[in-house]
């Protein structure tokens, strides 16, 4: 992949960082339940990260050519509830949210591994690699919950 497309593609998985970061901030304001909108704030916050660590790999890339080192980030269950929380007023919007979540980390999971295929440098690689992974994290945690919020009527995580 030429630096060109590389950095093309760089700006362009940037701008789908910002729209999630965004996205889940304003899922997070919607959704009434402490754990729900836990999980929305952080993925905010998570992928707000993303959204910087690749500003700094484009700034590297138009530098010198150079990839950085992506340490990558976990990513923090919520807490477990020992109260009854408040439960979401409206289920199917709450639904209709996490499903629209799940589709972007799904898609983020699919560029990023795309990406990781037309790198030959091995830092690049890995990075992106990484990137798809936690993506992939987040995508599970999603599923999880849309299950639990289906089935349970409530935010549980298995530990």
């Amino acid at each position: 992949m030429n630096k060109t497309s590389l950095l093309d593609a760089i700006r362009a998985v940037k701008e789908n960082e910002r729209f999630a970061s965004a996205s889940y901030w304003d899922a997070a304001r919607k959704i009434q339940n402490p754990a729900g909108k836990f999980v929305f704030e952080e993925l905010s916050r998570f992928e707000e990260y993303h959204y910087e660590r690749l500003t700094n790999l484009e700034k590297a890339l138009e530098a010198d050519g150079r990839f950085i080192e992506y340490e990558g980030k976990e990513f923090p269950l919520p807490p477990s509830l020992e109260v009854p929380a408040v439960k979401d007023a409206d289920q199917k919007d709450v639904l209709t949210i996490i499903n629209q979540a799940i589709e972007l980390e799904e898609n983020a999971k699919k560029v990023y591994s795309d990406l990781a295929e037309q790198i030959d440098d091995p830092q690049g690689k890995q990075m992106f690699k990484r990137l798809a992974d936690e993506e992939y994290k987040h995508f599970l945690l999603l599923v999880e919950a849309y299950w639990s919020v289906s089935y349970l009527g409530d935010w549980r995580w298995i530990r």
